[in-house]
C-alpha cells in the first residue's frame, strides 16, 4: 500500500517543523521538548490553515498554503505549550 501526500502537505510540515527546531533552539531545550514543540507547532499550523481558509484571506501565501496564518496558529501553540510545560 502506498500513501501519497501532497505537496503542500509536506511543505506545510517542513515549515512547521523548522519553526519548531528554531524554537527549540531559542529556548535551549531538550529532545523530549523539541517533540511537544514538533506536535504543537504542527497542529498550530493546521488550525491556522484551517483559519485561513475558512476566513479567505489571501495574504502571504504561497500556493495554497496560507503562510500568515499557519505561523501565528504554530507560534501561538508554541507559546502555549512552553507556558503549560514550565
Amino acid at each position: 500500500m502506498q500513501i501519497l501526500l501532497s505537496p503542500p502537505l509536506i511543505l506545510s510540515l517542513i515549515i512547521a517543523s523548522a519553526y519548531a527546531a528554531f524554537f527549540n533552539l531559542w529556548q535551549g531545550g531538550s529532545a523530549r521538548d523539541l517533540l511537544i514543540y514538533l506536535l504543537a507547532c504542527w497542529l498550530g499550523f493546521a488550525i491556522g490553515e484551517l483559519v485561513g481558509d475558512f476566513v479567505g484571506l489571501d495574504i502571504l501565501m504561497i500556493g495554497e498554503i496560507h503562510i500568515l496564518e499557519g505561523t501565528v496558529g504554530s507560534l501561538v501553540l508554541l507559546f502555549l505549550a512552553k507556558w503549560l510545560k514550565a
